[in-house]
């Protein structure tokens, strides 16, 4: 499985995932590039809605599919945006009208903490009837302002407390250790190197 099709047209899980897979000598190719529309996520959990994103991926273009559903959980917000934390704002997707949506309804509210959560997928083929399935997750609060220049999503108001910095502020190398999707896609490099299952 040298080549995987990755079920997603988001530049920074593209640059995230190329980097923690390419050391397996895994070649991680975004499904643009064979022309893959992106798939219908009606889902109201991540595991189905990653599922049903490689199946799409991998039943267009014949390859293994990899594929993450990945979202911010407020606890003030009883867990949303969840699984609409891409189009919490509506479409066209936005990170900016999200982040800003994020902010208006937090502004009354004391309790900031929330968490990022990923899980991701690996199918070797369309019915592969057993996936590689891994998560993660980061915890942190929500700050008051963005704050920073990197990442993407809601990383300009996500902090880590214990670094003491917003997920836009850190260098990616760090962000790749620590995040929610750092700790999915290493959950699952110990798979594919043989690890639990």
């Amino acid at each position: 499985m040298n080549r995987v099709v990755l079920a997603t047209n988001n530049e920074g899980k593209i640059r995230e995932m190329r980097a923690i897979l390419a050391p397996l000598g895994i070649d991680v190719v975004p499904q643009e590039h064979y022309g893959v529309s992106e798939a219908e996520e009606p889902h109201g959990t991540f595991i189905e809605n990653a599922l049903a994103k490689a199946r799409h991926a991998s039943a267009t273009t014949g390859l293994a599919a990899l594929a993450d559903d990945s979202g911010i959980c407020v606890d003030a917000l009883d867990g949303a945006p969840g699984v609409f934390s891409a189009r919490f704002a509506g479409d066209p997707k936005s990170d900016q009208r999200n982040n800003d949506r994020l902010l208006e309804l937090m502004r009354l509210h004391d309790d900031r903490k929330a968490h990022y959560y990923c899980v991701i997928v690996l199918l070797r083929h369309a019915d592969d009837p057993q996936p590689l399935i891994a998560e993660g997750d980061w915890h942190g609060e929500i700050v008051r302002e963005p704050r920073g220049a990197g990442g993407f999503g809601y990383d300009p108001l996500f902090l880590d407390p214990w670094l003491g910095k917003t997920g836009a502020e850190l260098p990616m190398e760090q962000k790749n250790h620590v995040s929610h999707r750092g700790k999915a896609l290493a959950a699952l490099v110990d798979k594919l190197r043989g690890g639990p299952r």
